[in-house]
């Protein structure tokens, strides 16, 4: 080992060692994750309501700034504006509260577009990479998001009861095993 490998070590050492002490906390944050995956998981419809309100109450604080951002404008055209858009976030956000499944099937019919999307341009992408580059692995990534997509959408709008449910259960264990490996890892480089 270099003297600058030493050096390193003992600075990712020292800078690791507060992190390594709440090792146990972070483990635990990764089993309440998930636990709170598994439970989405088990009820999907019940997550897909709690994550459409979740997004009601951050479409109506965003339209409550929206129209407190209005009066600080001085221009007589920004502030109609500012209103407007402010006003149409909090609308959005009461007909979340209003009709949750109706906004779960619009949110799962606007996430099927965007995989779609977001899977074409990846194996575009792609193909053309240049040689030498990994480039099947991003055409995998790019059929399988594609695929994802269309599966949503073929089964739309019946997918719009579980599919932001699922995806969340699914993000929350995935979320919850990645914290609970770090902080098994902090012990383990002590």
């Amino acid at each position: 080992m270099s003297t600058a490998d030493s050096f390193r070590t003992v600075g990712a050492s020292s800078t690791l060692e507060p992190l390594r002490e709440k090792s146990g906390w972070i483990v635990a944050l990764g089993v309440v994750y998930v636990i709170a995956g598994l439970i989405a998981l088990g009820s999907v419809v019940f997550a897909t309501v709690v994550s459409v309100f979740v997004v009601g109450i951050m479409m109506l604080i965003a339209g409550i700034a929206e129209v407190i951002n209005a009066f600080q404008i001085k221009t007589w055209g920004k502030f109609l504006l500012w209103l407007l858009l402010g006003a149409l976030y909090i609308v959005a956000g009461f007909v979340t509260f209003e009709n949750p499944l109706l906004a779960a099937a619009v949110l799962t019919l606007l996430l099927g577009f965007a995989l779609v999307a977001s899977g074409i341009m990846r194996i575009i992408l792609g193909f053309s990479m240049k040689e030498g580059m990994p480039w099947v692995w991003v055409v995998l990534s790019g059929a399988i998001t594609l695929l994802l997509g269309i599966v949503i959408l073929v089964h739309w709008p019946v997918s719009g009861l579980y599919i932001l449910g699922l995806f969340l259960g699914i993000d929350l264990v995935f979320a919850g095993v990645g914290w609970i490996g770090v902080g098994l890892g902090l012990r383990k480089v002590a």
